[in-house]
């Protein structure tokens, strides 16, 4: 086997490796495209639970302004000293 038989092999088995994967890629969306659909069409990408945040979104809002004092708090006295 000489070496532009050997170069002309590698050409072929590289363009059918790079078009099994090809192949395989589009195959891979559409099978994604058509559950997705599914999925929607049948209702189950609906969010059923209830939002329950409410009360922790006021205990949140309170540990929020009291860690935002505390910052602002270490900045004010990083500036007295390194001013």
């Amino acid at each position: 086997m000489t070496i532009a038989e050997m170069f002309g092999q590698s050409g072929v088995l590289a363009l059918l490796g790079m078009g099994v994967v090809f192949s395989f890629l589009i195959i891979l969306i559409v099978f994604m495209t058509l559950v997705a659909k599914t999925i929607h069409a049948l209702g189950w990408d609906a969010d059923v639970q209830a939002p329950k945040s409410a009360p922790a979104a006021a205990a949140a809002g309170a540990n929020n302004s009291a860690v935002v004092a505390a910052v602002t708090a270490a900045v004010n006295e990083y500036r007295k000293k390194n001013a």
